[in-house]
């Protein structure tokens, strides 16, 4: 057996053992099924929701907002942070208004986005676009601090001009921070999207799909919606890390 197949079956042996214990307790009687249903009875769920097409809706309408709001909060995040960064008196004059309003829990802003935009996509996009934003932003601002002062006198020697600091120096420096921002950014932002979802029904998402079950007391609808949560954030969180693999292979080349 590989190193490989060590780790995946080690990672899937406590979701695996959950599960199994998960429809033993149904099975047995431990739970009451009307709030914990067997997996027999989610599943057959899930197949009657995917072969209706409302889940494939669903799930688009979630993943379309949720990349729509981290690409918007990781392009302001990153011109934001490269800003502050590279610019001791941008960052004196916008950063400490930043750091303060960057303490304010992301769910706290619900009440404002929704009074600002309404409860429609544009609110729902901004409100994840700021989940994305902070991380982004203060990645990059601590990569583009961290290059090196002996490389900053290099390049000062050699005459460079600001484009060729940002692109042969400043960027190399921070490309490790920047993707690490860039990963939670994408995390926060899914993260976002469920919130935005839950507090602002409105539209189609996983989030009203969970609300619906919710409403309706089928507790079998809430769990795909959770169990979906789940398995898509993981995804892209797998997505996330290997893109930054990648991205970064040149450090250990």
């Amino acid at each position: 057996m590989t190193r490989t197949t060590q780790k995946i079956l080690r990672g899937l042996a406590l979701p695996v053992g959950l599960l199994g214990l998960w429809q033993l307790s149904a099975s047995l009687g431990w739970t009451d099924v009307r709030f914990l249903p067997p997996l027999d009875e989610v599943g057959g769920t899930f197949l009657r929701e995917l072969g209706s097409g409302g889940l494939a809706t669903n799930i688009g309408a979630s993943l379309g907002r949720n990349l729509a709001g981290f690409a918007l909060g990781a392009g302001l995040g990153l011109a934001f942070g490269t800003a502050t960064g590279l610019s001791r008196p941008f960052d004196r004059l916008f950063g400490p208004s930043f750091h303060a309003l960057k303490q304010i829990a992301l769910l706290a802003w619900v009440p404002l986005i929704s009074m600002w935009f309404g409860f429609g996509e544009t609110a729902k996009v901004a409100f994840i676009a700021l989940g994305a934003f902070i991380p982004v932003a203060l990645n990059t601002h601590e990569g583009m601090r961290s290059a090196s002062a002996q490389l900053v006198e290099v390049g000062t020697a050699l005459r460079f001009s600001r484009a060729q600091f940002l692109r042969k120096l400043f960027l190399p420096s921070a490309l490790p921070s920047i993707a690490t921002g860039l990963q939670l950014g994408l995390i926060y932002s899914w993260l976002g999207t469920i919130g935005a979802e839950y507090f602002m029904a409105v539209g189609p998402g996983i989030g009203g799909l969970i609300i619906a079950g919710r409403e309706r007391f089928e507790m079998d609808l809430v769990m795909v919606g959770v169990v979906l949560l789940g398995v898509i954030g993981f995804a892209l969180n797998a997505l996330a890390t290997a893109a930054t693999n990648r991205l970064l292979v040149w450090r250990t080349a």
